[in-house]
């Protein structure tokens, strides 16, 4: 854990850019404490990037991993290539299997450097492999690097071993269903990334349909590494039993909920329309938590970022695939699952993982009851002209466990639009940085983040610019509101 109680003393004055969220190598989270700040990581201007001392493992490369990337460039490489260190040789056969589809003309070479299987890539190939590691995410983590540097010590397998299985039976009491359904991968997205190759091999050359707006990597992700996909916002059953009958897609993909909105599609309702017509159903439950809601009667495929409220702690990087009991391909998928090659969950993160999870239960309650705390607050404020979240929701609701809640997360705009986000954005004392799920609250005005270069498009989806997001912490309620309040007076 940080070092600095980020509950008592966050990161959210101009001297904190830069500042790992929490204080730890393996960070997920960076601070970006004004909205310049944003704007300038955004830009990738030099003097806020030198300043970065941590980065979204997909957007970037964390420092423990960026050194072993040098070595790799110092090794076998030039000055005007990149290296992208992959846990496994076929995890860097498919990045470099997609740069050169993507650019012919590219250069590529793989080195095994330190036990990690790097991807050298020349200019041409950059942007190609930049895109699979952000999209993927099955590039090599900060814990797998600090190993192969030395800086840690290495794992014996077994008890790499005893720390998934533990993870593998936790999840398995979460989602009620048999341990044997759920595999472990290195982020959120690789899990995806497993769930969309076993799709595409059921249902090859076909486009994904995703339902109501999106996070940018579960859209982008079957958009440039697989057969397309196809993003609808308006979801009714007649249109939507238009459209499935219209474009055959490969599957059908929501958010439960949607980020940053906190909407939910009529799950029920959609996995008939799909099921009628023989589509599978891929479900994100990250935001919303499986300890909340029960998605697997209704989803063929579920996915889960284990990086995010799970975890809890912001510097573990895992993912979780649930194959349903109910659904009519399981054992196909099943079968296909073992057989992806897709790079398993690294043994010292799934050890990290499992000690910081064994509070999950009671740990979720209380974000649960922290974020409609703090939501009831902005609702009353005069200077709050909205908020988002799941309790306004019916089909959220309708997805409910008993006694659960409706997550961390929820989004507001302001009275003032633009301007007066950003002078409330540099006011709040609260660590403000991407990422959710952590003990610590964290802001952002996440579609500047998220779509910095589309923000018409997402405008356009009904998502401003001016929104900002929190992921709701454990501090004292009273306490987190105070710092909002005096905010909100900005």
């Amino acid at each position: 854990m940080s070092h600095r109680n980020l509950q008592i003393n966050p990161c959210w004055t101009a001297e904190d850019l830069g500042h790992a969220l929490p204080d730890s190598p393996h960070a997920v989270s960076v601070a970006l404490p004004r909205w310049q700040d944003v704007v300038a990581y955004e830009e990738k201007d030099p003097a806020c990037l030198k300043a970065l001392q941590a980065i979204y493992p997909r957007f970037g490369l964390n420092p423990l991993v960026s050194a072993i990337a040098q070595k790799a460039i110092d090794s076998y490489g030039a000055d005007s290539q990149n290296a992208w260190p992959y846990p496994t040789s076929a995890a860097a056969r498919q990045a470099e299997k997609h740069c050169h589809r993507t650019e012919s003309n590219c250069e590529t070479t793989i080195e095994e450097v330190l036990g990690l299987h790097c991807l050298i890539t020349d200019n041409k190939a950059t942007s190609a492999a930049k895109a699979f590691w952000q999209h993927t995410g099955l590039g090599a983590s900060s814990r797998q690097a600090a190993i192969a540097l030395g800086k840690e010590n290495a794992p014996s397998t077994k008890a790499g071993e005893i720390a998934k299985e533990k993870l593998r039976q936790r999840l398995a009491k979460i989602y009620a269903c048999k341990k044997d359904l759920i595999r472990l991968y290195p982020s959120g997205m690789a899990a995806f990334t497993a769930a969309l190759q076993v799709i595409t091999e059921i249902r090859p050359n076909r486009p994904t349909l995703q339902l109501g707006f999106p996070y940018v990597d579960v859209l982008k992700l079957p958009q440039v590494i697989f057969d397309g996909g196809e993003l609808l916002l308006e979801v009714n059953p007649t249109l939507l039993a238009a459209e499935l009958d219209k474009r055959k897609p490969s599957a059908v993909i929501v958010e439960l909920p949607s980020n940053p909105m906190l909407q939910c599609v009529d799950l029920p309702a959609v996995a008939k329309l799909a099921h009628e017509r023989d589509i599978p159903v891929i479900a994100d439950d990250t935001i919303g938590s499986a300890t909340n809601i029960d998605v697997l009667p209704y989803a063929d495929l579920v996915f889960s970022s284990l990086t995010k409220s799970f975890a809890g702690r912001g510097d573990i990087l895992a993912g979780a695939l649930v194959t349903s009991p109910y659904s009519s391909w399981g054992p196909l998928l099943t079968e296909n699952l073992k057989l992806a090659g897709i790079a398993q969950l690294s043994d010292p993160d799934a050890i990290a993982l499992e000690e910081t999870s064994r509070d999950l239960a009671n740990r979720i309650q209380k974000l649960n009851e922290a974020c409609l705390s703090l939501k009831t607050h902005l609702d009353h404020h005069p200077s709050v002209a909205r908020v988002l979240h799941p309790d306004q929701c019916p089909n959220f609701q309708a997805l409910m466990r008993p006694n659960s809640g409706h997550g961390c997360l929820l989004s507001f705009e302001l009275i003032g639009g633009l301007s007066k986000a950003k002078r409330v954005y540099d006011a709040l004392q609260v660590c403000k940085g991407p990422s959710l799920g952590t003990s610590f609250t964290l802001a952002c005005p996440y579609v500047l983040l998220a779509h910095y270069d589309e923000l018409d498009w997402a405008e356009a989806c009904g998502v401003p610019n001016h929104l900002l997001r929190v992921s709701v912490g454990l501090e004292d309620p009273d306490m987190l509101w105070g710092r909002f309040e005096r905010a909100l007076s900005a």
